[in-house]
């Protein structure tokens, strides 16, 4: 099984650039299931039932959360409840909607494998939640029980050390880690005891302002610590940046990054080392 995953996506010039691209990326890598971070994907803030739809289109057959999920509230709601969209699992108890689902992934060889999608938020600098360590340690156990063996994981925190411990943690039971928010993308792509792990997949959106918004409001608040309504800018150069895991009986044998840059042809490819 071939999965990708996308993040943070970023306004509408994330998803312009998924929209132009993802259909002949799946197409040229043999991509099986795409997996997308987009608490940020309608302007930058949460995520709305036209932008779920529109992206759902493009290609996308999950879409994960994080500390943004529920900034369009009313959306969010509908959205848990009638469409393949998670967010961390690990909200507190009575929340509506779930961080994991199992999916029925039928593959291009046409034979059909299951894949837990889980989503989990760290605690650091985040909204209340339960401890992602022990609330993702049961969510994996009972997936394992339940004959689930291909678990990909999108673990949203601010501090990298949370994201590389619960990779630690959870590394012999899953097949794969990807780190979420920061919006900055990290070089440390890895193949540890059959789990592949990234730090950071880095945002689909901006690449010349600040994390896919406009750099007016950041840079002001640096100077004087006022801040303002940020904005996600209407014409930009854009990335995409795509995590693409190959799993075999609930290991990761193969993982690279693909980076398509919107003015750019070609591609950059980086390939994960494998300790």
């Amino acid at each position: 099984m071939r999965v990708a995953f996308i993040g943070d996506i970023v306004g509408r010039p994330g998803r312009r650039i998924i929209k132009e691209n993802l259909s002949k990326l799946r197409d040229e890598f043999n991509i099986d299931f795409v997996i997308a971070n987009g608490e940020n994907a309608s302007h930058g803030f949460g995520l709305t039932i036209k932008n779920c739809d529109e992206l759902l289109k493009c290609g996308i057959d999950c879409i994960t959360g994080g500390n943004h999920t529920f900034d369009k509230k009313k959306d969010m709601f509908l959205l848990l409840e009638t469409k393949p969209v998670l967010r961390p699992d690990n909200y507190p108890k009575g929340l509506t909607g779930t961080g994991v689902k199992v999916f029925e992934v039928k593959k291009l060889d046409e034979t059909i494998e299951k894949l837990a999608v889980v989503n989990l938020m760290g605690q650091f600098s985040m909204p209340t939640c339960e401890n992602p360590f022990n609330w993702g340690t049961e969510v994996i156990k009972e997936l394992k029980e339940e004959g689930v063996e291909n678990i990909f994981v999108d673990f949203h925190a601010e501090a990298t050390s949370e994201k590389r411990t619960a990779f630690m943690m959870f590394k012999e039971d899953i097949s794969a880690l990807c780190g979420t928010h920061t919006h900055v993308g990290t070089d440390d792509l890895q193949i540890v005891d059959g789990c592949a792990y990234l730090t950071d997949i880095g945002l689909t959106g901006c690449r010349d302002n600040v994390i896919g918004i406009d750099k007016k409001i950041p840079i002001q608040k640096a100077k004087t610590g006022i801040g303002g309504h940020f904005e996600v800018p209407s014409s930009c150069k854009s990335i995409l940046q795509i995590m693409v895991v190959d799993i075999e009986e609930g290991n990761a044998v193969k993982s690279f990054k693909i980076k398509k840059l919107c003015d750019k042809k070609e591609l950059s490819i980086t390939e994960a080392w494998n300790d």
